[in-house]
């Protein structure tokens, strides 16, 4: 397979899956609405602390506040730029615009039925009478995307063959989730544990609620524990095998899809992409919640962070002959 080829459907599959992460994280957020006593800044600076782009933020907010006080983080300054912004690389339908490039550059690659409903997607989001309905029926508009979304993934395993193409598109997909599930999982483990006074209250619970459905894993970890508690909900989200969105689950599919477009064995290693995921396999695998709270969630989940996007880097430059940049921290293609 050429590189680019690889590299297309790589990202294709990322975008896809950025999209519909920051869709779900809107849409959990439109409900936490209903349960808190007020709507503030506490409520939508999260959604933005995600991205990691606060600063572009506010330097975009301005240009379609209108009423809204952007700086403060706004419900429909927000909605604006993480999902119609242009200008920003990871709002929705730039993801979207960007996956549909990919997937045309490689229409011979991805099914048709693939190809029809991305471009049938990115069309219908890049109507005008998308944004109307996002302000005035958020919570249907935002469930859509979702929908789409999964759909978009539906198709991909059930119309196309399970070969190299597919396996660096469940890649690209695997890895996008386990670094979403580590950045809300960051933020809101740092926003929301200093706050002594709400400890075991009611509105803590309901945050850690809106975590889990952020990651859409409360029922399945209802199934699990009893009760909410912040090292559970932390357990659940990163070490659970099981869970398909949880980051261990993510890394392992990763390698296992890596060892099958290189052939090797598992537990080989025969180049930098293998051994960076290798290597996060194996500290995912004997390291537990308790190791991480004692050397501080913050600090663990940052370098997990930064060991995925080295991983995205040496997948990039063993694959699709793309040379690492000086920061690791990429969000972009």
């Amino acid at each position: 397979m050429l590189s680019r080829v690889a590299n297309s459907i790589y990202w294709m599959s990322r975008y896809i899956e950025r999209a519909e992460n920051v869709a779900r994280f809107i849409s959990v957020n439109l409900n936490l609405i209903l349960d808190m006593p007020s709507e503030g800044k506490e409520q939508w600076e999260p959604l933005v602390m995600t991205t990691g782009d606060q600063a572009m933020y506010k330097e975009r907010c301005t240009d379609y506040a209108r009423n809204d006080k952007c700086s403060n983080f706004g419900q429909e300054s927000v909605i604006r730029f993480l999902t119609f912004d242009r200008d920003y690389p990871n709002s929705i339908l730039s993801c979207l615009e960007t996956a549909r490039e990919n997937g045309r550059s490689i229409r011979e690659i991805i099914s048709s039925e693939m190809w029809e409903h991305l471009n049938n997607f990115y069309l219908e989001l890049a109507d005008s009478a998308s944004q109307t309905m996002a302000l005035e029926d958020p919570h249907r508009f935002f469930k859509i995307i979702q929908m789409r979304s999964h759909l978009f993934t539906g198709l991909m395993d059930c119309t196309m063959s399970h070969g190299e193409a597919w396996n660096f598109a469940r890649i690209g997909m695997m890895m996008e989730r386990a670094d979403k599930t580590s950045r809300i999982l960051d933020v809101k483990y740092f926003m929301l544990l200093p706050r002594v006074d709400l400890v075991n209250s009611p509105i803590d619970n309901i945050h850690w609620m809106a975590v889990l459905k952020s990651a859409s894993a409360f029922e399945m970890f209802r199934k699990q524990y009893h009760r909410i508690t912040p090292r559970a909900v932390a357990d659940f989200l990163i070490f659970n095998s099981r869970f398909p969105r949880s980051i261990r689950h993510c890394v392992t599919k990763s390698q296992v899809c890596l060892h099958r477009i290189t052939g090797s064995a598992a537990g080989s290693t025969h180049n930098a992409a293998e051994k960076r995921l290798g290597r996060l396999m194996a500290d995912l695998e004997y390291t537990d919640i308790d190791e991480v709270i004692g050397q501080g969630m913050h600090e663990y989940l940052d370098g997990l962070q930064t060991r995925l996007n080295q991983a995205d880097a040496a997948i990039g430059a063993t694959f699709f002959n793309i040379k690492p940049s000086m920061e690791a921290a990429t969000q972009e293609q």
